[in-house]
């Protein structure tokens, strides 16, 4: 156990925030010792820190969820089910799926963060979301102990979300999540630039190893490395709109980059939205918005987390009085604010 110790390390963004009590897990047992030795304590549990933004120092008991272990716990003739620890790294994880040739996360390449935190958000790229590929999971209940197992269904998962951000909001602890991957690839790459990426590397008939290396290309041309410049990939969710609402902007905004839903709501690309705003590049001290990618908010050096939140604020305030559309942050602010835009 550590004490006032700094989470810049466990942070994408890479903000000094410290913790009154900083602790890691590799097993439910230790959990539970860490809980029981301080129980009064409010708590935070950390992963890959790839999507929380510290606007203070954390009062309470941080614990860095480090379970790791990887299984092939069941298989067919057409489905392998892939329990891995929460503390695994995700773009690691892929990988070694990928390498086995079990097919349905090729297109989440690269992506920050660790495997317990994939189903809280139901994390997502490229036309492909953790709901695609989910089996269930394990997770701690805080206040009774008890080991519980949810499926798909009662994960409710949502465009970015799941029940553990609602319903069950910190409630629970992901101790491990299984994956029901495909033997035989059903491949995705009518989304984005993947086919665009393929083309100009002349292959025709890809693997997923082909998808993979083409989203991780994709990925390293458009958004900063978190190791070389603080960030948590996609700052905002993209919005959804009726149609009818979609129809005004359009007629104003002939080229805005749209997407039609199953239910003919109109998904926008926030990242569009910002940008035709003219608020690509922008920088506010040290920190702004990137200049390659607009739905990324940057650390440029000795921001604070604070100095972000406003940024995000401005960012929100302008693209609601110019579009009429109110972005959603899709990074955890911590501590919550409820009074922010």
């Amino acid at each position: 156990m550590q004490h006032n110790y700094s989470l810049q390390a466990f942070n994408t963004f890479g903000i000094d925030a410290k913790a009154k009590y900083f602790g890691r897990f590799s097993s439910c047992n230790e959990l539970e010792q860490y809980l029981k030795q301080y129980p009064n304590e409010p708590l935070m549990v950390l992963g890959g820190g790839s999507n929380v933004l510290f606007t203070e120092d954390f009062n309470g008991l941080v614990l860095h969820n480090s379970i790791t272990g990887i299984e092939v716990s069941d298989s067919n003739d057409e489905f392998v089910y892939v329990k891995a620890g929460a503390g695994e790294n995700w773009h690691q994880f892929v990988q070694y799926c990928i390498a086995n040739n079990w097919a349905g996360l090729e297109n989440l390449s690269l992506i920050p963060g660790s495997v317990g935190a994939s189903p809280m958000q139901n994390i997502g790229a490229y036309g492909v979301e953790i709901k695609d590929v989910f089996h269930s999971l394990n997770a701690y209940c805080i206040s009774n102990g008890q080991i519980h197992t949810f499926d798909n269904a009662q994960c409710q998962f949502g465009y970015r979300e799941s029940v553990f951000k609602r319903a069950l909001k910190n409630q629970y602890i992901i101790l491990d999540v299984t994956f029901r991957l495909s033997k035989k690839a059903s491949l995705r790459t009518s989304y984005g630039a993947i086919q665009q990426e393929l083309l100009s590397k002349g292959i025709t008939t890809p693997t997923i190893q082909d998808i993979s290396a083409a989203v991780i290309a994709i990925r390293q041309s458009k958004l900063p490395d978190p190791k070389v410049l603080g960030n948590a990939g996609s700052f905002f969710k993209n919005p959804v709109v009726r149609k009818e609402r979609f129809a005004a902007l359009q007629n104003e905004y002939p080229d805005i980059a749209h997407f039609v839903l199953p239910d003919s709501d109109i998904k926008l690309a926030a990242g569009w939205l910002i940008e035709k705003a003219g608020l690509k590049g922008f920088r506010m001290g040290n920190c702004g918005v990137h200049d390659k990618q607009a739905l990324v908010l940057v650390n440029h050096g000795g921001s604070t987390g604070q100095q972000i939140l406003d940024l995000s604020s401005i960012i929100i305030e302008k693209i609601q009085t110019q579009f009429g559309v109110l972005l959603e942050r899709e990074v955890n602010i911590i501590p919550p604010h409820e009074s922010i835009l």
